[in-house]
């Protein structure tokens, strides 16, 4: 029966797609816990770290020790099935967040760990092992209290370019207001991580994304801050990424403003080529539209979009929302990107909702978005923090992973049964950057075309390494074009619907493998 309303959906002239709904997966209890210290953080990493194409979950616990949830889902369209299995290495305290990545191109992703204390690079070993990277790699930290992380590969460079955004200096004692910590830039020498580059001034950061903004071949660093501890002077922050990095200014076209920043997302959702940037905060959060020209500029969407979300949408508490892990991801298939925000209460702060629902906003024909968490069945009244939109058991369905301070995290499988097409792509080249960190997909459906960034960063304290999920709505085929990190652009390819493919890089163009 759901194959066959699928099918008429997609057949008969008009028929929208149903409802978004989600059904919760049984899974081991883990919790993020701890005191002010882990008040933020609480990130997840999707990846898949044993090669069978079903991606791992890894959550930050705070003061409880990472627990890796091993995705035993064991065929295409079976119920999620996740155990925990966390080897000794990642079985870390003090952990705010991971992020996936390939740091020594040798195809097996790794793990950049943030803690309050000394962060760590942890090298896989493939079958879901890790351990620490050798001495030699140069990588060392200091006592921090770091809540964000992205990473990108520079030109010509062996290694990743690593930032690491930290938030209050625990140890200024005029803190913690006005206390805000400078930020980290790793550029690697050769093969070895030398020296450290500080970016200041901090304010708090509690996101960071490398990306390519006007595509020209070069990506720089979006840092968004938390108001609340900065208070005065501080600013949302875009550091040009040149041989000394520096911030871009008004009269490049950058626009100054302040916000309780918490997370980023980055999505060409208007089909210009270009990608908007969403920004999750304490009361609004912040869609920001890319204006097009040579400038770093973004316009503020109207509040008419739908995608402020500023205030709770189930209960009584009329106060302030608290948005934290923001992410895209079309969850119904229908070539619409919507949008997933985690909320709640940094504690007991009374300015805002205790009880503040994640939101679920689903992107209509005219681009308005509209919430509906509640009928998906995600409107979790916890104090969510980390989050992830990724596709569990390759039914071509996005599902959902959310972590909560203090109470257990939640997964919740996607089960809508009126859905679109959709395609899934990964994409690898030969090292150092196995994983085309820094290319554009181009996808072409039905006469037009989106853009996709590959990107390590963003969210709130997590991200996924995940082949990109795109919905394709009724078309049965659609047509890609890769233009590669070092700005080689492929033919266009087309590419059936319902697939989950590989291309890789070769002298003759992309191989492509379905998976």
């Amino acid at each position: 029966m759901p194959r066959l309303l699928a099918l008429l959906s997609l057949l008969l002239p008009g028929f929208a797609m149903g409802d978004p709904a989600f059904r919760p997966v049984d899974l081991p209890a883990h919790v993020y816990a701890g005191g002010w210290e882990h008040f933020v953080g609480g990130g997840v990493a999707v990846f898949d770290c044993n090669g069978d194409h079903f991606p791992e979950i890894a959550a930050a616990g705070g003061t409880n020790p990472v627990t890796l949830f091993h995705n035993d889902t064991g065929k295409p369209g079976a119920p999620v099935v996740l155990r925990k299995a966390t080897p000794d290495a990642l079985a870390l305290t003090g952990v705010t967040g991971l992020y996936p990545l390939d740091i020594d191109g040798d195809g097996l992703l790794d793990l950049a760990v943030l803690r309050v204390g000394e962060n760590l690079l942890l090298k896989g070993e493939g079958d879901c092992r890790f351990a620490p990277f050798p001495a030699a790699l140069g990588f060392s930290s200091d006592d921090r209290w770091t809540t964000s992380f992205s990473a990108t590969w520079e030109a010509g460079a062996r290694l990743p370019t690593l930032a690491f955004g930290n938030y209050v200096d625990r140890a200024d004692p005029k803190g913690p207001f006005g206390a805000c910590d400078i930020n980290q830039l790793y550029r690697p020498q050769n093969s070895v991580y030398s020296s450290v580059i500080v970016l200041d001034p901090g304010f708090c950061a509690l996101s960071a994304l490398f990306s390519d903004w006007n595509r020209r071949g070069r990506a720089d660093l979006r840092l968004s801050n938390d108001r609340h501890y900065f208070v005065r002077g501080g600013q949302e922050q875009l550091w040009a990424m040149e041989a000394t990095p520096r911030l871009y200014t008004a009269e490049e076209g950058w626009k100054p403003y302040s916000l309780w920043g918490m997370g980023i997302a980055s999505r060409d959702i208007t089909g210009d080529g270009l990608p908007e940037v969403y920004l999750s905060s304490m009361g609004d959060q912040l869609l920001q539209v890319r204006v097009a020209g040579d400038g770093p500029t973004w316009e503020t969407a109207p509040f008419a979009r739908g995608t402020t979300a500023q205030r709770p949408h189930l209960g009584d508490d009329g106060r302030p929302s608290t948005g934290w892990h923001i992410a895209f991801g079309d969850v119904n298939n229908d070539a619409r990107d919507d949008a997933f925000i985690a909320k709640g209460n940094v504690e007991q702060m009374p300015s805002n909702a205790m009880e503040d629902p994640n939101s679920l906003l689903m992107q209509g024909e005219d681009g308005v978005f509209t919430e509906a968490s509640v009928e998906a069945g995600v409107a979790s009244l916890a104090r969510s923090r980390g989050a992830a939109l990724a596709d569990f058991n390759r039914d071509g369905r996005l599902d959902l992973a959310v972590v909560n301070r203090r109470v257990p995290m939640q997964v919740f499988e996607n089960a809508d049964t009126v859905v679109g097409h959709w395609l899934a792509v990964a994409l690898a080249q030969p090292g150092p950057n196995t994983h085309a960190v820094g290319a554009w997909l181009d996808l072409e459906v039905d006469g037009k075309v989106f853009a996709r960034e590959i990107t390590v960063g963003g969210g709130h304290a997590g991200g996924t390494a995940v082949p990109e999920h795109f919905g394709l709505g009724k078309a049965e085929t659609a047509r890609l074009r890769i233009t590669w990190p070092d700005g080689e652009t492929s033919p266009w390819i087309e590419i059936e619907a319902d697939s989950m493919v590989r291309l890789t890089r070769t002298e003759n163009g992309p191989k492509l493998e379905r998976l």
